[in-house]
């Protein structure tokens, strides 16, 4: 049984999570950007993580997307120097402009081979998160979702498939389980 309480440390992320997102949407559906975040910290939580995880889970794209090494060094005073080193685990590119997508996505992978449980934890969180929307919002809209996506439809589902053979590799659980099951519907989806 999990007994863990979070304290005002996690009350304080959230907050600045809220504030450094706030004009920041989901890439299809404009739904506020908090949305994911919150669900993600949710899924690392209901997987047994720690607080210093759901709080990486609340800032896991803060470095990617809002501010690169200046947010880092405003997360390690406030937050630690566990937190970032997670943020870093699941961040592809904190400068501008990024490097080539391939790129960053064979780096993501390799690193994530070699990465602690916490930055597995939240990674998968996120992309499991990710891969829900996705098919949701392919079940609404339809093949015209793949346009929002650098490299459309067959790039997006090789690195989903490529990041559940990784977490396979590096210890399975629920999550990974369940994005294999949502991976696999995703390309069920898009056969026909």
């Amino acid at each position: 049984m999990n007994t863990l309480k979070l304290t005002g440390k996690f009350e304080q992320a959230l907050v600045y999570a809220t504030r450094l997102h706030a004009n920041q949407t989901r890439k299809i559906s404009d739904i506020p950007y908090i949305a994911h975040l919150l669900s993600v910290a949710a899924l690392v939580l209901e997987a047994g993580g720690t607080e210093e995880e759901a709080i990486a889970a609340l800032l896991h794209d803060s470095i990617e997307d809002q501010g690169g090494k200046a947010i880092r060094e405003e997360i390690r005073q406030s937050f630690g120097d566990a937190v970032v080193a997670i943020i870093d685990g699941c961040t592809e590119s904190d400068t501008l402009p990024k490097p080539p997508w391939q790129e960053r996505k064979n780096r993501y992978l390799e690193n994530l081979r070699h990465s602690s449980v916490s930055v597995r934890r939240v990674s998968l969180a996120d992309k499991l998160h990710n891969a829900r929307s996705l098919l949701a919002d392919w079940r609404q809209y339809g093949d015209s979702i793949w346009t929002h996506f650098k490299t459309g439809r067959e790039g997006t589902l090789w690195f989903y498939q490529s990041l559940v053979q990784v977490y396979r590799q590096t210890g399975s659980d629920w999550m990974t389980e369940e994005l294999e099951r949502v991976v696999g519907q995703l390309q069920q989806e898009n056969v026909s």
